[in-house]
C-alpha cells in the first residue's frame, strides 16, 4: 500500500474523443489529451484511460491517442480496454501506461494473468472487477500476480473491501466528502476514481485538505522545508530562480514571500510576490502562461529557491520564452550539447523532407522510399559489426554515425521523435 490515498479521475475514450462514461458516449471533450493535461494541473494522483472503442482500427487509434495522453498528462496514466492477449497489455505499457488492467469480467483475462505479470512485473498489471464473485473465485492469482484492483461496482464496496487482499481504487458516482473521506479511512482501500473524481477535479487540493484534516492521508505537497527556515532579503522575501524541468534552461527569477510560498505548494502553480505591485501574483493570471511545479528546492545557505517547472507558453512578457535574452557579452566557445545534436541533425532531415535540395543524398533516399532506406540501414548495420573486429576504435565511430543518420532518415520517414525514442529508453 502507499502511504498516502489517491484521487485517480479517468479518462473514458471512443473515437479518439472523451466520452462521458461506459454507457454514455455524449463527447465531453474533443482533445482528450488536454483533459488528462487539466487534471493533473489540478493535483490528480493518477489517471485511468479506458478504451472503448469496438473494433480493431478504432482500438490502434485510440492507442496512438493513448501515446499522447500520456506524454500530456506527467502523472503516471493506468491503461484498461480492449485487452485480449499479452500483446496487447504490451501495447498499452508501450505507449507509456505505468500499469495495464485487466478485465476480470473475461474468463481470457484472468488466464493470461500470470503469463502478463511474469513478463512485465506485478507492479505492472492492475485487475478491474465488477463484483465481488469476481474476487472470491480469484484470490490466489490476484494475491500472487496483481499490483492492486479496480472495483467498477460500487454497490459491492464493502464485501469487496472484506474480501480482497490486494489494495482496491473504487470507482464512485457523486457522492459526498463524508462518504469519500469514510471510504478512504479504510485501510486496503487505496483511492477512489470514476465520477466523484472527475466532477470535482477543480477541487481537489481544497478536497485533500478536508481528507488530511480528518486523518486521512493524502498528497498535499507539505514542505520539507518551512517558510522560518529560509532566509530573507531585507525586504522579507526571498528570490526564486526558474528553470524548465525538461530543458533544464532558466526561465527567469522573481521574489517570494510566505503567502506566495504556500499558495504555490498549494496549488501547483508557482506564485510570487510582486514588488512594484506590491501583492501576490500568479504567474500567468492574465496571460494564461501558467508554471506548474515539478521540484522546488533550496540552496545550501537556504537563502534561495530553484523552482524546476512546466511552463505553458513563454516565461517573459516580452513574449520570449526565457527572461535571458539580451546578451551583454559572449566569448567564443564550443556550446555545442551533444545531446542536443542528435536533435539538431534530425531536424535537418526533417527540413529536407519538406523542403527538398537538388542533389541532396537524404532527399534521394526520400525518394527512392523505405525499402531503399531500410536496405541501407541494414548495410550500415553490417558495417558496425565488420568495423568491430578492426583494431582501429576509429573506424566503428565513422559507421556508426553512418547508421545513426540513416536511422534518423528512418525516423522522419515514420514520424518517430528522438524525445519518444529517449522516453521508451528512460521507461526500460
Amino acid at each position: 500500500m502507499n502511504n498516502y490515498k489517491k484521487f485517480i479521475p479517468c479518462i473514458y475514450l471512443l473515437n479518439e474523443k472523451a466520452v462521458a462514461g461506459f454507457k454514455n458516449t455524449s463527447v465531453i471533450s474533443e482533445n482528450p489529451a488536454e483533459l488528462a493535461r487539466f487534471y493533473a494541473e489540478n493535483n490528480a494522483d493518477e489517471l485511468i484511460v479506458f478504451d472503448l472503442s469496438t473494433d480493431d482500427a478504432s482500438h490502434e487509434a485510440s492507442l496512438d491517442m493513448l501515446k499522447i495522453i500520456c506524454k500530456e498528462a506527467q502523472i503516471p496514466v493506468i491503461g484498461a480496454g480492449n485487452v485480449r492477449r499479452m500483446e496487447d497489455i504490451k501495447k498499452l505499457l508501450y505507449a507509456g501506461c505505468m500499469k495495464a488492467a485487466l478485465n476480470y469480467s473475461k474468463e481470457s483475462n484472468i488466464a493470461i494473468t500470470e503469463e502478463v505479470s511474469l513478463k512485465f512485473g506485478k507492479d505492472k498489471i492492475v485487475a478491474c472487477v465488477m463484483d465481488d464473485s469476481d474476487i472470491t473465485g480469484n484470490e490466489a492469482v490476484l494475491e500472487e500476480f496483481v499490483h492492486s484492483v479496480i472495483l467498477l461496482n460500487e454497490r459491492t464496496i464493502k464485501q469487496a473491501v472484506s474480501l480482497s487482499r490486494r489494495p482496491l481504487i473504487v470507482s464512485l458516482p457523486e457522492v459526498s466528502l463524508d462518504k469519500i473521506i469514510e471510504l478512504l479511512s479504510c485501510e486496503n482501500i487505496e483511492g477512489i476514481t470514476g465520477p466523484a473524481v472527475n466532477a470535482n477535479a477543480r477541487e481537489l487540493m481544497d478536497i485533500k485538505d478536508l481528507c488530511a484534516g480528518n486523518g486521512v492521508a493524502v498528497r498535499t505537497f507539505e514542505p520539507d522545508v518551512k517558510w522560518e527556515e529560509l532566509k530573507k532579503n531585507s525586504d522579507g522575501l526571498v528570490p526564486v530562480i526558474v528553470q524548465d524541468y525538461k530543458t533544464r534552461e532558466v526561465l527567469m527569477m522573481a521574489y517570494m514571500n510566505e503567502e506566495a510560498y504556500l499558495s504555490t505548494l498549494k496549488s501547483g502553480r508557482m506564485t510570487y510576490y510582486s514588488r512594484s505591485r506590491a501583492r501576490q501574483w500568479l504567474k500567468g493570471e492574465t496571460s494564461g502562461h501558467f508554471q506548474h511545479v515539478k521540484e522546488m528546492t533550496a540552496d545550501c545557505d537556504k537563502d534561495t529557491i530553484l523552482a524546476k517547472v512546466s511552463q505553458i507558453g513563454a516565461a517573459c512578457h516580452t513574449g520570449n520564452y526565457s527572461c535571458f535574452f539580451n546578451e551583454i557579452m559572449k566569448k567564443e566557445y564550443d556550446e555545442s550539447n551533444p545531446l542536443m545534436v542528435f536533435e539538431s541533425v534530425l531536424n535537418v532531415i526533417k527540413d529536407r523532407k519538406v523542403h527538398p535540395r537538388e542533389g541532396s543524398y537524404t532527399n534521394y533516399l526520400f525518394d527512392k522510399g523505405i525499402d531503399k532506406i531500410l536496405k541501407k540501414l541494414g548495410e550500415e548495420a553490417t558495417e558496425i559489426v565488420i568495423a568491430a573486429k578492426n583494431p582501429n576504435a576509429n573506424e566503428i565511430k565513422y559507421e556508426i554515425a553512418d547508421f545513426l543518420y540513416h536511422m534518423m532518415v528512418l525516423m522522419v520517414e515514420k514520424g518517430v521523435t528522438w524525445e519518444e525514442i529517449t522516453e521508451e529508453l528512460d521507461k526500460r
